[in-house]
């Protein structure tokens, strides 16, 4: 389209015959341009995320305390079974005992057989003491 046919006048000869047409703003003005700061208020307030985080904190210190008493009964009923077997442990330890020192008091005789005033199974120490049997071979080396 030409500029004559846009402005109605047929046969212009210069641009400066034209009017002058201007932009303006459209009848009763452009809507107003919203520059505010909205922040939207959707998702949960401070109270619901507080009581939901209480909550579940809650919750998981109930489970804590839960697990606490069946550990608890669990470890007592261990202490329970130990202590009611112990006294068969010991006693079988007691026996192996028996049968290694006899062993040992054997070994030591045969060895000692040629030292004069040599006590089989007497203590070389003279503190008076009575000291428990270690446990475990007396002497790995005697069979």
């Amino acid at each position: 389209m030409t500029e004559a046919l846009v402005r109605n006048k047929p046969g212009m000869a210069s641009v400066k015959d034209m009017p002058i047409l201007q932009d303006g703003p459209p009848p009763g003005g452009f809507a107003p341009v919203r520059y505010a700061r909205r922040i939207p208020t959707t998702g949960p307030s401070a109270w619901a995320i507080f009581l939901t985080t209480f909550g579940a904190f809650s919750w998981g210190m109930y489970q804590v305390g839960k697990g606490n008493k069946v550990r608890r009964a669990l470890k007592e009923e261990k202490i329970a079974a130990r202590s009611a077997i112990l006294p068969m442990l010991q006693a079988e330890e007691d026996e192996r005992f028996v049968k290694e020192w006899k062993k040992y008091l054997e070994e030591e005789a045969r060895i000692m057989k040629n030292v004069p005033g040599w006590k089989v199974g007497e203590s070389v120490y003279n503190s008076g003491k009575w000291m428990p049997p270690a446990t475990g071979e007396l002497r790995p080396e005697v069979w």
